[in-house]
């Protein structure tokens, strides 16, 4: 299954909570919630490209499966991160002990942190601030 296309943002729940917890000002928070960006993903076999188009600001990650790459945080903070998939439809990716999951079906892009049992908990996320769901759906007139 290939995750190439153009994805317009529908919904995120608990963002507001999530990124308080990750760090990020509330300055970022409050711009960033009400923006719809734009997602384009180029997938070629184990290469990937996301270019996120959000108001006036792109960010672009490129990341072959299975190698190490490095990645901006929200907070502007630059990690390395390593992602596998997960059957044909699971994009996992590791960076600074967290673990975020982007499932495709069908036309919808659904992103996700996973929570943790108690025991293994992030520091500084409270319970229910560990997950954040986004969904984005994608724009068959401009599907790649």
């Amino acid at each position: 299954m290939s995750f190439s296309g153009k994805y317009q943002l529908q919904s995120q729940e608990n963002y507001e909570a999530f990124m308080k917890a990750a760090g990020v000002p509330d300055d970022i928070i409050q711009k960033g919630k009400d923006i719809k960006g734009v997602l384009e993903i180029v997938q070629n076999g184990k290469h990937f490209k996301f270019t996120t188009t959000a108001d006036t600001k792109v960010q672009v990650i490129e990341f072959t499966l299975g190698e190490e790459f490095q990645m901006d945080t929200p907070t502007g903070e630059k990690v390395k991160a390593v992602a596998h998939m997960e059957g044909d439809n699971k994009l996992v990716t590791n960076f600074k002990g967290m673990k975020s999951v982007t499932e495709l079906n069908g036309n919808t892009i659904t992103n996700w942190c996973p929570r943790r049992p108690q025991s293994q908990s992030s520091p500084g996320f409270p319970k229910g601030a560990r997950t954040v769901h986004i969904k984005t759906q994608k724009d068959c007139q401009t599907h790649l």
